[in-house]
């Protein structure tokens, strides 16, 4: 049965199932479950607390370890690697980020890239960071190998997702946040704990046969290291322009792994070497454009202008990028963060194992 959790309450909730169970600490807790509440709260649930799951699995199999701590390995007045060291992706990436603004307000400029971290949640948040020191901000990973180039017939790309902030009028933040891919591997993850068909053009089978049965996907997936996987943007072939949404994912893959002298999204999870998880990230003043004021009410009116264009006959509203989730916040803030049946039994089972108790939602 879906539920609706008060957000401080899913934050504290999720901060001690962390700590108490999985062994992070309080550092690494309090950043995790904050990226993990916020994806709940902004109506991104393919990257909330159903992905505790995964992070216990990545523990239990070596690819990520908490307590690690993150290192500069290259230097320069506006640039910086970081090897992670298997961290916890959240814990690695608020560290890089935070050297990355000091960098870029004393540089103009700035740009880090990341080797040896985990999955850090939503990347768009880690651009909104950046964003708001009046700066656009840039946030890049590459992931578990998901996606088929075009043409080809192996999975050998992650979903690889881009991500861009930037600050406009009236405190808003324009923010692009998505996968190379047609969706992210989450997504259909949600699917099938949701026992939903996908819709077709998400992925593919071990065959290159489109297929929207998710729970068939989900296995193939995981038992299936070489076939099958998700298409990119553009979908099959060259006709609507798959081989673009394949070029974005590729380049996403060289600024992240390629920049950092990291592991590509074929070669993560490899037993034995942790996750191999690569970001990239990016910081730029507005300041080097002019008056920062006047900038972003320029851009503020640009957004306006097509904010409030006509719409298609049948539709309501013309969306900026980052809106939908943004008015998904507020009203969690205000109603309570959802959560589907499958993801609150989750909770239900972390906290009966751990000895936590329940918050009376979910009791």
């Amino acid at each position: 049965m879906n539920v609706k959790l008060p957000y401080e309450t899913l934050l504290t909730l999720t901060e001690e199932i962390l700590s108490r169970g999985f062994g992070y600490s309080a550092e690494e807790a309090r950043l995790t479950a904050r990226v993990l509440a916020e994806a709940d709260a902004r109506g991104v649930p393919s990257h909330g607390v159903s992905r505790l799951d995964f992070y216990r699995k990545n523990i239990r199999g070596g690819f990520a370890k908490p307590g690690a701590e993150p290192e500069i390995v290259w230097e320069t007045p506006c640039s910086l690697v970081v090897d992670g060291h298997d961290g916890v992706g959240s814990y690695v990436s608020d560290w890089s980020v935070r050297r990355l603004i000091e960098k870029a307000k004393g540089a103009g400029s700035a740009f880090c890239a990341v080797r040896g971290s985990n999955h850090y949640g939503m990347a768009g948040l880690w651009a909104e960071m950046i964003a708001a020191n009046d700066m656009i901000g840039m946030a890049y990973t590459n992931t578990r190998a998901c996606g088929i180039p075009t043409h080809g017939r192996r999975r050998l790309l992650g979903t690889n997702p881009i991500a861009v902030a930037i600050p406009e009028a009236e405190g808003r933040t324009f923010l692009l946040d998505m996968a190379t891919t047609t969706v992210a591997h989450g997504k259909v993850e949600v699917y099938d704990r949701r026992k939903k068909p996908m819709p077709l053009g998400w992925a593919v089978d071990e065959k290159g046969t489109g297929t929207s049965d998710a729970s068939a996907f989900e296995r193939l997936f995981w038992e299936n290291p070489n076939y099958g996987g998700h298409l990119f943007l553009g979908g099959e072939g060259e006709e609507n322009g798959g081989h673009k949404g394949y070029g974005l994912g590729l380049l996403v893959e060289l600024l992240c792994a390629g920049l950092s002298l990291g592991v590509c999204s074929l070669r993560t999870f490899t037993p034995g070497s942790g996750s191999g998880i690569a970001h990239f990230f990016g910081a730029i003043r507005l300041d080097l454009f002019g008056d920062p004021k006047a900038t972003r009410a320029h851009i503020g009116g640009i957004l306006r202008e097509i904010r409030e264009s006509e719409t298609a006959e049948g539709r309501e509203r013309v969306y900026i990028h980052g809106e939908k989730e943004s008015e998904a916040r507020a009203e969690a803030e205000a109603e309570g963060v959802p959560l589907d049946g499958a993801t609150a039994d989750l909770l239900r089972g972390l906290c009966g194992e751990f000895g936590i108790p329940l918050p009376e939602p979910l009791a």
